[in-house]
């Protein structure tokens, strides 16, 4: 069987769906289901059993069974709300649960896939895999941060697979659950089909108005990414996950226009909130991702978006 963790969340969800289209009916599903809403993200997928996230930490511990029939686990499961600042809660959520499955993954020898998070770099204006590079602005970004750096002391040359993956912005379908946390994409669809507008931020940080770039990536291209490093279990280590191209905000907007054939932009003043604490720039360097021998294509937005927005029509017509 096959264990995700967050698997009725965003990417979780959408690495169950691709799982399954490729012919695995063994899923086990793993999360916190307090936010009853995300039960729409898994009922459309035939696992094999769901579990409340500590129930898997008892059930590795106790079932031998059920522990040796895993073929791989995908840790997917984290608090991702960057404007979270209890870090005792971030930090139980993020790094000591990663290493209780870290090391069960370690005893068994089970291939360990893992999200890690592009807000390791930060305030950083380089995005290689290099901790001179790793400058989180968040407790969320280091609760990442810091379990990355965990593995790499830990186990540098692990006998059997572990895997981080440094997830850029990732839009796409099953995100709706996530309310101010879903991507741009789709609240710029909402915002057009509402107001006939998309609202984006003015200029910041030597940025003009809503040309602060980020590295989108399609969550159809990540989970791609994650079942290749499947496919190749020989391969350890952290990399990067991104479309390796940074794009405008604008870009993103007028790509949702142009689906539409209507809308326009409205810029608004940038949050007080965010200021240093926001990333004005990010563009994933693919480099390391690439020498591993991961072939994976990566949409561009303007591909992406018109995937995610035709995803949701059919949804919307089902």
């Amino acid at each position: 069987m096959y264990i995700v963790t967050g698997g009725a969340g965003f990417i979780g969800s959408n690495l169950v769906k691709a799982l399954i289209d490729r012919g695995h009916d063994d899923i086990v599903v793993v999360d916190e289901m307090s936010d009853g809403h995300k039960f729409v993200n898994i009922a459309d997928l035939p696992i094999a059993d769901y579990l409340d996230k500590d129930a898997l930490i008892d059930r590795l511990a106790t079932d031998k069974g059920f522990a040796s029939g895993i073929k791989a686990i995908f840790h997917q499961g984290a608090c991702s709300e960057t404007t979270e600042w209890d870090g005792r809660y971030m930090m139980d959520n993020n790094y000591a649960y990663s290493q209780e499955l870290l090391h069960h993954c370690l005893e068994t020898a089970t291939p360990y896939i893992y999200a890690s998070s592009a807000a390791v770099y930060g305030a950083s204006p380089a995005f290689s895999e290099d901790p001179a590079n790793e400058k989180p602005l968040n407790v969320y970004g280091y609760s990442k941060l810091q379990f990355d750096r965990y593995v790499r002391r830990t186990v540098p040359n692990p006998p059997s697979q572990v895997v981080g993956l440094r997830y850029f912005n990732v839009y796409g379908p099953r995100e709706q659950h996530k309310g101010s946390m879903a991507s741009v994409a789709f609240h710029f669809n909402n915002q057009v089909i509402a107001d006939g507008e998309a609202r984006l931020f003015e200029g910041s940080g030597g940025y003009g108005d809503g040309e602060q770039l980020r590295d989108f990536v399609y969550v159809g291209d990540v989970c791609d990414v994650n079942l290749w490093f499947l496919e190749h279990p020989d391969v350890s280590g952290i990399y990067n996950t991104g479309s390796g191209r940074a794009q405008s905000f604008n870009d993103v907007a007028n790509a949702v226009i142009e689906w539409h054939g209507r809308g326009e932009i409205r810029y608004i003043p940038f949050p007080d909130h965010l200021k240093g604490a926001y990333q004005s720039y990010t563009e994933a360097d693919l480099s390391q991702l690439r020498a591993c021998g991961c072939d994976v294509r990566f949409r561009p937005v303007e591909e992406g978006v018109k995937a995610y927005l035709d995803h949701m029509a059919a949804d919307a017509g089902s």
